[in-house]
């Protein structure tokens, strides 16, 4: 019976924490270039019971077992999301031309990450920089600096000041998606902290535009509610073990 109460419990445990994914996934609904979480629900290896007979000589397969469920992983899903108008002419957004997503190449903390959110600014320097304030590189690894708001991007990225291309923003394609490492204010960094190959001509840029968040709410709402009911289903049969566990302490035990 013991083994009831971990199972149960460790029910409890895989849905609260897809249950925290799925409201990270909610929170960053508005967030540009926000790729949603999915998790990955596994069970527990089963076991074989067996019995052994009294002459110590024989065993009986009662049946398998299995002893509970635990979130293996959580993996972004890098579908494309909707473009949306803001005419600000440092949102950049980023569209797949292919089945593989492709990403801007920002500076952060000395190293080189990756992420969709295209809402940009100049500082007080003139360099292209996130909202979080990490330096946009260029397709060479360099930093952008710029004179002005009023430049221009085109759909391959090259960034144009008074009609004449100044620099070319650094976009990279992951192959394997899967493999990234998905950090703080929308970043990801490539795996043993790799560089990620450049995309070679697989995008195009929409100046004026942010990616939307991914996040799709009705269905992240209905995966919720399913969580919450399979934590309280799981709830309730830990309810029934201890009552069980206590009549056969308190009852049975006086007997």
């Amino acid at each position: 019976m013991l083994r009831g109460f971990y199972t149960a419990a460790s029910g409890m445990y895989a849905q609260q924490r897809k249950t925290d994914l799925l409201t990270n996934n909610m929170a960053n609904i508005n967030t540009p270039g926000f790729k949603e979480d999915t998790a990955a629900i596994r069970a527990f290896p089963e076991m074989l019971l067996q019995r052994i007979e009294s002459d110590n000589t024989k065993s009986k397969t009662v049946g398998p077992i299995n002893t509970g469920v635990y979130m293996q992983e959580t993996l972004p899903r890098f579908i494309q999301g909707d473009l949306r108008q803001t005419d600000l002419g440092t949102d950049l957004a980023l569209t797949d031309l292919e089945d593989t997503p492709v990403f801007f190449t920002v500076e952060a903390n000395g190293q080189t990450k990756y992420t969709r959110n295209g809402r940009f600014t100049l500082d007080a320097e003139g360099l292209l920089t996130t909202a979080e304030g990490f330096p946009v590189l260029d397709v060479n690894g360099n930093r952008i600096r710029l004179n002005s708001d009023q430049f221009k991007v085109t759909t391959d990225g090259t960034i144009e000041e008074n009609g004449a291309p100044v620099a070319r923003l650094g976009i990279a394609v992951a192959e394997n998606p899967n493999t990234l490492i998905k950090e703080g204010n929308g970043l990801y960094r490539a795996e043993n902290d790799g560089a990620l190959p450049n995309a070679n001509g697989r995008y195009s840029v929409s100046q004026g535009f942010i990616e939307a968040s991914n996040v799709d709410p009705t269905r992240a709402m209905a995966e919720m509610l399913t969580a919450y009911r399979a934590f309280e289903a799981n709830q309730k049969i830990l309810q029934a073990y201890d009552k069980s566990m206590d009549k056969a302490v308190n009852e049975i035990g006086k007997v």
